[in-house]
Parts: structure tokens; C-alpha cells; sequence
């Protein structure tokens, strides 16, 4: 079979949203009532630090698709101070956002062992004031998201072809951008983390075999498996991570906004951007080079992301291997994509309906596990009073 990006369709329910007049969809989703209205009609779980599970009510698929999102919309009322990256979050918070994670991704596992018949995604992703307001995708909560999805891989190989230069899968052309140029500073730099149970694989090996994603974009696997899930010392790797990529991405767009090459303030691994990065003829020349872009082409200005925004996913590969890599995040790009899925959402609430029964229960089974770890308590919902399923459409 072909390797190559694949498009699938997703069917969703028509959604009754009561947005004011004379507000845009966009300005209501990142207000409080937004937020109230998320947790009545999809909220799943909710815990005392604020960590709500809800349903995706315009998902990815059918077969398995939750967020764990930290709502803090009634404690900051302003949508830009909102934390949108786990190091802004407190370590109460990272420890129960983990612990769920790794109950989460267990149930998967325990649920679909096969590789070969479905591919298991957790993927975490910023939402964040680098996106305009005005901007078409805009992100409807400004606030972390922890995406936990699983695709049959019948459904994917029966799947059409994606447009290999849709913008979402070319990351409005800042992933040609690493790929292409930036690859190997890249992945020198993120070389020089001290990880113990994260390996670094060459890319291309950690390629899914039907896609051939994700491109160009540094992989490690888990050493251990889903087992190290359970290590926080893993969750120190994982942060690790982030922290690398974000030294990499402020150093970057730091020369590309001002032309200096200057360490960024706070950075985490300074010594390694002054030598590393900073050092790197080819480096500082690309960030030139996109700095005189920036200037003659405006409406390549409008797409920059000037602060950092990431995808940072785990994924099992064809072998079974647990795999985490990291990305930047564009304007419009859906975190699918990073493994070479675009999906179309099609509204049909007859479809919907039909495998609404069978996603819901699997929902509300990963939700009683978190009960059952202690970590907070079963929410209601239209659709699942007191727990149980009851159609509401």
C-alpha cells in the first residue's frame, strides 16, 4: 500500500450553540459561559484542581476521542492569562494531570493492544494568545488540552489520499521550514538533554509505514513502554522535552523578530543556544532569510507564531513502541496531522447517532477509572445522566 498522508471523514451532531448577538462564535467560545456550557452538556469528570475530561462533541473519531482541558475560566477571568503550557501549570496540577494521562493511555492500551489494528494517539497542545482573534481557526479555549484519540487503522488504510501540500499538513509552510532547513540544528540541539527513558530514534524509523509521518520532526521512544508512564521521572523527561523545544523556537523567532543574536531571557539551556544554536552559520542565515520574508510579505507576517506554540504527542508506532515527538503548532493545523491524518468533520446527526452509544460508554468507562483512582468525581450530562448513557438528540 501507498505511503502517503490519508483524509478521513468524521461525522458530528449539529451543534446548538446560543451565541449573542452581535458577538462572533470566536469571541463566545473564550469566555466563561463557553466554558459552564462545555462542562453541562460533554463534562465527564472533573477534578478539585480543575482538570475537566469531557466528551469531543466535534472530535477526530468515533471510536475514542476525549480532552482533559485545565478550566481556570472561573478563577482568571482574562483568556490571555490562562495557563496554555504545562510549565505554567502548578505541581499539583502536573501531578494529577499526569496521573490521569496515564490512566487514560492505559485503558487504550488494555482496549486496542494491537497496533495493527488501531493507532493510539495523547497528544498535548498550547492554545494560546499567539493565535489572533480575528484569525480563522482560532483556538476556542485559551487554555491546555490533552487530546487522547484512537483510529481504527482498517479505517485509515481504506481512507483517500490527503493533498500532501495541504496547508494544515505543511503547517502553513512552517514545517517545510524545520524539515527542510532547520532539521538538523534541530535535532543536534535537542541532543544534548540528559534523557534516560526517552531514546532518540531516527525519524525516519519512528515513521508511521502508511503515512510516512511525522516528517522531519525528532522522535524518542519510552523506554519500558507504558509501564514508565507510571515513573514520574518520565514526566520530567517528557517536560524536558518542551523545555528544549521552546529554548529552540524563542531563540529562533527572537532573531528573526529583532536580527540579534542574543540568548533569550529565562532560558533553560542557555550555554547549549550560545553554542549550539547561536553558533550555527546555517542557523542564524535561515532566520535572516525569514526575516526579509517577513517584511516583504505581509500575509506571511499575519500567519508567525512570535511566541511559542507546540503539539507534543505520544503515539504508538507500527512495532508497538510508545513514541513521543514535538512540534511546533501553526495557525489551522489540527494535532492529527503531525502523524499525517487530516480529518474532515461532516455534520450528520444520523451517523452520529449511531456510534454515539458505543463511544459514550467507552468515555464513561475511562471515567470511572479515574473515580476509582480518587481523583475527583463523575459529572452529569444530557446524554449521560448519573453515568449511564440515554440518548438526547
Amino acid at each position: 500500500m501507498k505511503t502517503a498522508p490519508r483524509e478521513i471523514a468524521t461525522p458530528c451532531p449539529q451543534m446548538s450553540l446560543k451565541v449573542p448577538q452581535g458577538m462572533t462564535q470566536v469571541e463566545f467560545f473564550n469566555s466563561p459561559a463557553n466554558l459552564k456550557n462545555l462542562a453541562e452538556e460533554n463534562g465527564l469528570f472533573r477534578t478539585p484542581e480543575d482538570l475537566l475530561l469531557y466528551r469531543k462533541l466535534v472530535g477526530h473519531s468515533v471510536e475514542f476521542d476525549t480532552s482533559i482541558i485545565l478550566d481556570c475560566s472561573r478563577r482568571i477571568l482574562d483568556p490571555l492569562g490562562r495557563p496554555v503550557r504545562r510549565d505554567q501549570m502548578k505541581r499539583q496540577e502536573k501531578k494529577v494531570w499526569s496521573k490521569m494521562t496515564q490512566i487514560i493511555c492505559d485503558y487504550m492500551f488494555e482496549k486496542y493492544p494491537d497496533p495493527a489494528e488501531h493507532l493510539i494517539l495523547c497528544g498535548e497542545a498550547s492554545l494560546d494568545s499567539t493565535w489572533p482573534l480575528n484569525k480563522p481557526g482560532v483556538p476556542s479555549i485559551r487554555m491546555i488540552h490533552n487530546h487522547f484519540m484512537v483510529f481504527p487503522m482498517a479505517e485509515l488504510r481504506n481512507a483517500k489520499e490527503a493533498d500532501a501540500n495541504n496547508p494544515n499538513l505543511t503547517d502553513s509552510g512552517h514545517n517545510t521550514l524545520f524539515l527542510r532547513q532547520l532539521s538538523e540544528a534541530y535535532g543536534k540541539f535537542l541532543e544534548v538533554l540528559d534523557l534516560q527513558i526517552l531514546k532518540l530514534l531516527p525519524t525516519e524509523a519512528a515513521s508511521l509505514q502508511l503515512t510516512g509521518y511525522p516528517q522531519g520532526l525528532p522522535c524518542w521512544e519510552v523506554v519500558g513502554g507504558a509501564e514508565r508512564l507510571k515513573d514520574q521521572y518520565f514526566w520530567h523527561e517528557y517536560e524536558q522535552v518542551l523545555r528544549g523545544f521552546l529554548d529552540f523556537y524563542r531563540t529562533f523567532f527572537s532573531l528573526v523578530a529583532t536580527g540579534e543574536a542574543r540568548v533569550p531571557d529565562n532560558a533553560n539551556f542557555p550555554h547549549q543556544i550560545d553554542d549550539v544554536l547561536l553558533g550555527n552559520q546555517r542557523f542564524v542565515r535561515v532566520a535572516r532569510d525569514l526575516r526579509e520574508k517577513v517584511i516583504q510579505d505581509p500575509q506571511f507576517a499575519n500567519d508567525i507564531r512570535w511566541r511559542p506554540a507546540y503539539k507534543q504527542i505520544l503515539f504508538r508506532d507500527d512495532k508497538g513502541r510508545l513514541v513521543v515527538t514535538i512540534s511546533q503548532n501553526s495557525v489551522g493545523n489540527a494535532i492529527t496531522e503531525l502523524l499525517g491524518i487530516v480529518v474532515k468533520r461532516q455534520v450528520d446527526s444520523e451517523a452520529y447517532a449511531a456510534v454515539e452509544e458505543g463511544l459514550v460508554s467507552r468515555l464513561l468507562e475511562v471515567s470511572e477509572r479515574l473515580r476509582a483512582a480518587n481523583l475527583g468525581e463523575m459529572l452529569s450530562a444530557p446524554c449521560w445522566p448519573n453515568g449511564h448513557y440515554q440518548p438526547c438528540r
